[in-house]
């Protein structure tokens, strides 16, 4: 929950980040994939995108277990019948390649930081259990004469900052939606609310290409029990597990890894590999 799998394990480098600047995260559901060909976070995964900071002494070994204050959400704007067709902060990651401009207020006090941006997709999520909580850390300095520090009523600890049973969290998105709050405390003092629908900044969001930036550190995983097939025809692929095998207007691969089964988690709405 803190920076997910192996996010205990820095890396070398950190990120030199003027406060007052901007941070250009980049998600995408499957690994290796940025083309602006295909969703970054695909299969009707919408939610709530939002960005957290916590300070620590040394952003490259720190394992998350500080506290965390929200700096960025682009959570859900009305303008459908249904959840579903409302304007969510993945849409907006949607329309810009995966990618969203995210300000460091220009008041926060310099010094080493773990940046933690995070997607809730709610597909799922009308039975206990359901969201999905996808996660990734980033290791970053500020730099400037800033003096802001969180209070201790902005601040929340990863596990713990959110419930089972939060209106956020428990959620049924296929139906009406009057109001949707997003999960976590509020957005810091000095933070930013993007309007869900708003599309992409003028920033890296909508000019920076893949590739184009410094090259980070990747640490790989193991493999799982019968690894990934290529892509292809009938028999050729091979879902991993958590990824979509079916449901709705599903066109794509509906076979899943040895060890795991495609199972509908939303009525027909979705199926995953589990």
């Amino acid at each position: 929950m803190r920076c997910n799998v192996w996010g205990s394990r820095g890396v070398g480098g950190k990120c030199p980040v003027p406060a007052g600047g901007i941070v250009t995260i980049e998600m995408h559901a499957q690994p290796g994939d940025r083309s602006c060909n295909n969703e970054a976070i695909g299969g009707a995964h919408y939610g709530p995108v939002m960005v957290y900071l916590s300070k620590v002494s040394n952003a490259a070994t720190a394992d998350g277990s500080s506290p965390w204050f929200k700096v960025f959400e682009d959570g859900w704007t009305s303008a459908g019948s249904v959840g579903d067709n409302d304007q969510w902060g993945v849409k907006d990651l949607n329309k810009c390649c995966g990618k969203m401009d995210v300000p460091i207020p220009a008041s926060l006090a310099p010094g080493d930081y773990l940046l933690r941006a995070e997607v809730i997709a709610l597909h799922t999520a009308g039975s206990s259990g359901g969201a999905q909580m996808y996660m990734t850390c980033y290791q970053i300095t500020v730099s400037g004469s800033g003096t802001w520090q969180p209070s201790s009523a902005e601040q929340v600890s990863f596990p713990g900052a959110y419930r089972p049973a939060d209106p956020g969290i428990l959620f049924n998105i296929h139906a009406a939606v009057g109001n949707y709050v997003v999960p976590g405390p509020k957005v810091a003092s000095v933070g930013t609310t993007k309007k869900a629908g708003s599309g992409c900044s003028s920033g890296c969001a909508s000019t920076c290409k893949p590739g184009s930036g410094t090259k980070g550190s990747v640490i790989p995983a193991t493999p799982a029990a019968g690894g990934g097939a290529a892509g292809g025809g009938a028999g050729a692929c091979a879902q991993r597990q958590y990824e979509q095998c079916g449901g709705g207007s599903w066109t794509g691969c509906t076979t899943c890894q040895e060890g795991t089964t495609c199972r509908d988690v939303s009525n027909g709405f979705y199926s995953q590999c589990v």
